[in-house]
């Protein structure tokens, strides 16, 4: 009955097509509609919400942020768990590394957190199947019935995850809080077929692979949980000679990937998502999943910040494009303006100045520690590349009317074992800055 329910998933996902991006919108209209009926009829807390608001004008309902979710999760699941008991449950796996409990026979787990608050998630067995069917559908180079060995990088293993062997597919994770060197026999032992983990473990691999330390040969790279930036890319499709695929996922969802021209689409047959603009293209998604039914995702905002694309994808999917996801929000740098203020910067202006630098550049970081400080971390840390690196950011920051903050260059270093790469990011609050009286 899981495979079947596996298979099913699959195949729909596999055969769904629309003539047209109204076609879908309209497809996709008649699912919410459906879903927000057993949503309400089964969650005391959208029952309340949307007492007084027609399921037709759902495009129009309030919307929920992480913090609301986690705050109203007693009442606004469907499965009559207690946070406590769940956050319990996940906080325990993490802490045995143990990830094969399932409290009610409810996959339970934690994301990573990055956004300020640790975001709790909790999926039925029979979402758990489905989930899995779509995954195979979107990001498996061979049909269903082909061998595939797949491993998996990531900071917690999950029944998600499992969800994915059968007979034909090896499935195996790999901690991401343990070191490389102690998994490459393992790794080597399965020499998978498809390589997911973040980029910067990737890189990892493709180092290892590099120095003749490992020896695999994937026919499918995808990155998954960080950022994918152009500059990893470009060095992991030249170390596997293959297209670098992307999963967009996250605690709310499976929300992307990457079709066969590399464009990343987001999956509107899957998941609802509309916009909150932040012009130029970008945009918060905010997301409805006619799916999910055990913790329902309706009109839930998101923090990451996405990027349309300006142009078709040469695939002809109706479902969105994108260009880029920039990241998080919290992560756009705050500086000061050539003419008195502030300035916002996203996170791609930074990037670009650093990718356009003519010296040796193997890895770096920017992290804003300050109002007016930058801390620049360069793999290799030299005089001549740092000189280059505050020429770039001078004329990018000076075309969007910043000025240039003070730099402090250190040398490039990893982050620990689970937590996420960041290349861009703002460790300095001017909420909390005000509220010191700085």
């Amino acid at each position: 009955m899981k495979a079947l329910t596996v298979l099913r998933s699959y195949l729909e996902v596999r055969r769904r097509r629309f003539a047209s991006r109204a076609a879908l919108l309209e497809w996709q209209d008649r699912q919410v509609q459906a879903h927000l009926r057993r949503v309400v009829a089964r969650s005391p807390f959208y029952a309340r919400r949307f007492a007084d608001l027609p399921l037709g004008e759902w495009r129009s309902f309030p919307v929920l942020e992480k913090a609301g979710m986690m705050a109203h999760f007693d009442t606004l699941n469907t499965v009559g768990l207690r946070r406590e008991e769940a956050l319990t449950a996940a906080l325990e796996a993490e802490r045995t590394r143990d990830f094969t409990a399932q409290p009610r026979g409810l996959t339970v787990g934690l994301s990573s957190g990055t956004s300020g608050h640790r975001g709790l998630f909790v999926v039925s067995d029979a979402e758990r199947l489905r989930w899995a069917g779509a995954v195979l559908a979107r990001c498996l180079p061979d049909p269903l019935w082909a061998a595939q060995r797949v491993a998996f990088f990531l900071r917690a293993d999950s029944q998600l995850y499992g969800s994915v062997a059968s007979r034909r597919i090896r499935f195996a994770y790999f901690d991401l809080m343990q070191p490389l060197a102690s998994q490459r026999a393992r790794l080597e032992a399965l020499d998978p077929t498809v390589l997911v983990g973040p980029p910067s473990l990737l890189r990892a691999v493709a180092d290892a692979q590099a120095a003749r330390y490992l020896r695999i040969r994937p026919r499918r790279v995808l990155s998954v949980a960080e950022v994918l930036e152009d500059f990893d890319r470009a060095r992991l499709e030249e170390a596997f000679g293959v297209r670098v695929g992307q999963v967009y996922q996250a605690t709310e969802g499976f929300l992307g990937f990457t079709c066969a021209h590399g464009t990343l689409h987001l999956n509107e047959d899957l998941v609802a998502v509309q916009r909150d603009e932040l012009g130029q293209g970008r945009f918060h998604p905010i997301l409805t999943d006619f799916h999910r039914l055990a913790q329902p995702i309706v009109r839930y905002r998101l923090n990451d910040v996405l990027v349309e694309r300006s142009r078709p994808c040469p695939c002809g999917s109706p479902l969105l494009a994108l260009d880029a996801v920039l990241g998080r929000a919290d992560d756009l740098l705050d500086l000061p303006g050539r003419m008195g203020g502030r300035v916002t910067v996203y996170p791609d202006f930074a990037r670009r100045a650093l990718l356009a630098v003519s010296g040796p550049l193997e890895e770096y970081r920017i992290r804003q520690t300050g109002p007016d400080e930058l801390e620049v971390a360069l793999q290799p840390l030299r005089a001549a590349l740092e000189a280059e690196v505050t020429h770039e950011l001078r004329l990018v920051l000076g075309e969007l009317g910043a000025a240039l903050p003070r730099l402090r260059f250190v040398p490039y270093a990893p982050p620990p074992p689970g937590r996420k790469l960041r290349r861009v990011e703002r460790a300095w609050s001017p909420e909390a800055s005000c509220s010191s009286g700085r």
